[in-house]
Formats: C-alpha cells, sequence, structure tokens
C-alpha cells in the first residue's frame, strides 16, 4: 500500500459561548465572548492507530474554558493566552495551538436618570476578536475587529479605470462610500494593556476613515493603515477584508423628479471585496501565525 504521512493538523472545542458576570458590588459588569480552542502537537496514534493517549477530550477544552472564565477575562487576548499557556504547559505532547474569540459588546441601559447597574443592551456594530498562536517558544497575538459599519456620504469618487465592451460603470467624482470593516493586526510584542490599545486602533481607523477625499476603497484603506502603523510600533501589521456596499443613484426623472445625490438604493449583492495587509518595512510579509485565519489574502 501507498505509504501515508500526517501533515498539518489540529484539533479541538469550536464556538463555546461564555459570558463572565461580575458581580463583586451591585454595579454588575458583563463579558461575553465566543471561544475557540484547538491544539496542535503529537496526535500521530490517534490518526494512524485509534490511541487515544495523547487526545484532550475537546469536552475537556470546553470545560477549561468555563473554568478559567471564574477568574475574569480582563481582555480576550490576556484570557486566550492564559489558554494557550495552560494546555501547552499541562501536556508535554501539545507543541502549540490556536486560541480564538469574539468578544460581543453590551451597554447599560439607561433608566430613571441614569446608566441602570445590572440592565443592559447589545452595543456596537462590530464584534471585537483575538487570536493567539502557539508554536513551541514563539507566541503570536492577532487582534481585531469585525462588521465595523462606516459610511461617507460624499467626498469619495471613482474616476480613471479602464474600459472595455463590457464596462457599463459610470465614472463619478462624487460618492458614497461605505463598507463594513474586518481588520485584523499582529503585534510585535505581548507586553500591553490590549484593551487600550484596541480603544485606540478602533478610534484611529475611524478617524482617518472620514479625513481624506478616497479616490477608491483601497486609497482608504491605505490611510487608515498608515495612521494605525504610525501611533501603534506594537503593531507590525494590520490586514483588510472590507466589501464595498454600493448605493446607486436612483433614477427619478420618469416622475418628473430631479435627483442630486439624494436618494439611493442600497444593494446588498454583488458587492466588490477589496482585501490587503499593510506592514511597517522591515516586517515580514508572510508570518506563520496568519495561518488558519480565513478570508484574508
Amino acid at each position: 500500500m501507498t505509504n501515508i504521512i500526517l501533515g498539518k493538523n489540529q484539533y479541538g472545542k469550536a464556538e463555546v459561548r461564555v459570558v463572565r458576570i461580575t458581580r463583586d458590588t451591585d454595579r454588575h459588569e458583563i463579558e461575553d465572548l465566543n471561544v475557540t480552542s484547538q491544539l496542535r502537537g503529537d496526535f500521530d496514534s490517534a490518526h494512524f492507530d485509534g490511541n487515544n493517549e495523547h487526545v484532550v477530550a475537546t469536552d475537556t477544552q470546553k470545560n477549561t474554558v468555563f473554568a478559567f472564565a471564574k477568574d475574569g477575562v480582563g481582555s480576550p487576548e490576556e484570557y486566550l493566552l492564559r489558554l494557550g499557556r495552560h494546555f501547552t504547559g499541562e501536556f508535554d505532547w501539545v507543541t502549540g495551538g490556536r486560541w480564538a474569540a469574539e468578544q460581543y459588546t453590551w451597554q447599560r441601559i439607561e433608566a430613571e436618570g441614569g446608566p441602570h447597574d445590572h440592565s443592559f443592551v447589545a452595543g456596537g456594530t462590530e464584534t471585537r476578536t483575538a487570536v493567539v498562536q502557539i508554536d513551541g517558544d514563539d507566541t503570536t497575538i492577532i487582534a481585531g475587529l469585525q462588521d465595523l459599519k462606516v459610511l461617507k456620504s460624499t467626498e469619495s469618487g471613482f474616476v480613471g479605470y479602464p474600459k472595455d465592451r463590457y464596462t457599463t460603470l459610470p465614472e463619478t467624482t462624487d460618492r458614497i462610500l461605505a463598507t463594513s470593516v474586518t481588520a485584523k493586526w499582529r503585534y510585535n510584542r505581548n507586553d500591553i494593556d490590549f484593551n487600550e490599545v484596541y480603544a485606540d486602533v478602533r478610534r484611529v481607523l475611524l478617524a482617518s476613515f472620514t479625513k481624506n477625499y478616497s479616490y477608491a476603497l483601497q486609497n482608504t484603506l491605505y490611510d487608515m493603515a498608515q495612521a494605525v502603523l504610525e501611533a501603534h510600533p506594537e503593531i507590525d501589521e494590520i490586514r483588510f477584508s472590507t466589501p464595498n456596499s454600493h448605493h446607486f443613484v436612483v433614477d427619478l426623472s420618469p416622475f418628473g423628479l430631479e435627483n442630486p445625490n439624494e436618494v439611493f438604493f442600497a444593494a446588498d449583492r454583488p458587492y466588490g471585496l477589496i482585501e490587503a495587509a499593510f506592514l511597517r518595512e522591515g516586517a515580514d510579509t508572510d508570518h506563520w501565525s496568519w495561518s488558519g485565519i480565513a478570508g484574508f489574502c
């Protein structure tokens, strides 16, 4: 028979929903995460021989996610680091892995003249994300956000593109630019205040989206990346995946009406999909930690 070797592999428990309520006082805090744990290491015998002596049950991984939440979350990056270090330290044959989380935000409900102590409403359009990758002694953290919906109603255009017999799109110097930003950034160190940096990266992304005239979504992504990398030397790389949320001017002339960029049809599909990676000079252009993170160039 043909000799078969085992290639790259990992396994674990996906999408463990864990909610941690801090109730030390009457004013409660809520942390809401969707966590995935995947282990890498010496699992040859499980695949070839059906020997499970090295297989840390996915149910055990799920239970560990819940147990570690008892001590609080803090930031998703710190929480995932604790999980990763536990599994690689507890089991000799686990040499690395991938731990990922989505964090959902909650805001206090305004009631009786102020924010309520223990009642919340889902907040924000975006979801915070984090991935911890461990390979032996090498640990890399990739933070991010997804579905950050942004729109500018002017100061955007699209001209000068090649045209052939299939081109019907007219040029414009004044259009709506809208997208739902998914961004991930790679840290070059792990000893930082992840909550503080996340909040500032989000602020910088939004501020730079508004700043300049946009000749294309690609051009705006460059502005956003440049601003983040200049503001945060602890970040070596940022990647974007951004659908172009098209808004088309509706022809109201059949009704005897003019439409000077006031009424639009918002099309949800098909859509342009713009993806790009931006790195500071000298950074690794193909860092191993991006392996297994789908949807990015």
